[in-house]
């Protein structure tokens, strides 16, 4: 005789692998490392430093 199974594990089961599969498509397609988002805030950081460092300042006193 066969197994029997719970239909609605096995239905909730099939969709958690494929959000699974499409969970780690999406890192490959759009997630960034921790080590990529730091280097990209600390040039953002340096750059508005450089840019506040050559700004006029208005002495309309």
């Amino acid at each position: 005789m066969a197994e029997i199974i719970n239909l609605n594990r096995a239905r909730k089961a099939r969709q958690k692998a494929a959000a699974a599969a499409t969970a780690a498509t999406n890192r490959l397609l759009h997630g960034r490392t921790r080590a990529d988002r730091e280097a990209r805030r600390i040039e953002r950081e340096r750059a508005d430093r450089h840019i506040e460092g050559h700004k006029r300042e208005d002495d309309h006193d």
